[in-house]
């Protein structure tokens, strides 16, 4: 979230930048994402982005399970965030997404 603050962008994580699209999950998605791809890590973040203002540069894509995934082909700006914050866990495990403010 740093980069996003700083420049107004985020142009994604190692693993986005290797697979061209930064990987995206809907709310209901989140906390299997998390778990599965971020076990261990300290430090993260939760962005809520309005897809519809990212347009066509978002596509639902079949990824896990077959469950489809917003990717969004391009960078990731500030504008497109409405809400941002340390992530947080409710008292059933699950990932809470962030309150605008």
């Amino acid at each position: 979230m740093a980069a996003l603050e700083r420049d107004g962008t985020f142009a994604g994580a190692p693993v986005d930048v290797a697979d061209g699209y930064i990987h995206l999950s809907t709310a209901t998605q989140l906390t299997e994402t998390v778990d599965k791809h971020f076990a261990g890590q300290d430090d993260l973040h939760v962005a809520a982005v309005d897809l519809e203002a990212l347009g066509e540069q978002i596509r639902w894509e079949e990824s896990r399970g077959g469950q489809a995934f917003p990717h969004l082909y391009g960078v990731l700006t500030l504008d497109a965030v409405f809400a941002y914050g340390p992530l947080k866990r409710g008292k059933d495990g699950a990932v809470r997404l962030p309150v605008a403010g």
